[in-house]
């Protein structure tokens, strides 16, 4: 039996909007801001523990997630080809200049499969944050299930100062957003 194109779009589009929304276990204290946007704050009893990450980024240094432990960290998976990307970039490092002396750090996931474009995206954008390449999203897929669609760019997991998932987001960013979310986990003293 063949499903007539109409119909076949739309079941495509339910598929898709419930692989978006996906299917956790942890009990989200937000769901969506203003905009409609996919977004989970989890309640601290909820929080799970953020997977290591590191590796090499994409000036050639290395840096793991575990070395911003005591801060909270903003963790944004981008690729150079994602328009969502292009605009998030200026206010991600909004972020990293106006909150990092207050304990707030950016890390990027570039999930180009080319390193010199995801060098030059850095640089045509200023980025001022450390990038990991991630070409295969394989770090991203070690965040727990549900929270994020590794494969939906751009992406954005909060980590508290504990080394806890403190929220998640489908969608680009905004440093306002990114403020509502950070500022409450930074009454948290450092361990």
């Amino acid at each position: 039996m063949t499903v007539p194109r109409p119909y076949a779009a739309a079941l495509g589009m339910l598929a898709v909007g419930a692989l978006l929304a996906g299917c956790t276990g942890y009990t989200p204290v937000g769901d969506t801001d203003a905009a409609g946007s996919l977004t989970h704050t989890l309640s601290e009893e909820d929080r799970p523990t953020a997977p290591e990450l590191g590796g090499a980024t994409l000036d050639g240094d290395t840096v793991h997630l575990s070395d911003y432990r005591g801060d909270v960290v903003v963790v944004s998976a981008w690729g150079s080809w994602c328009g969502p990307c292009v605009g998030e970039a200026p206010e991600l490092t909004k972020i990293e200049r106006k909150w990092r002396h207050r304990g707030v750090r950016v890390l990027g996931l570039d999930n180009d499969a080319d390193s010199d474009r995801g060098r030059d995206f850095q640089k045509e954008h200023r980025l001022g944050f450390p990038s990991l390449r991630d070409p295969r999203g394989q770090l991203g897929r070690r965040f727990p299930h549900g929270l994020v669609n590794p494969q939906a760019l751009p992406y954005t997991i909060v980590v508290d100062r504990t080394g806890k998932i403190a929220a998640s987001r489908m969608g680009a960013v905004t440093e306002g957003e990114m403020a509502a979310v950070v500022t409450p986990l930074l009454r948290t003293p450092r361990p």
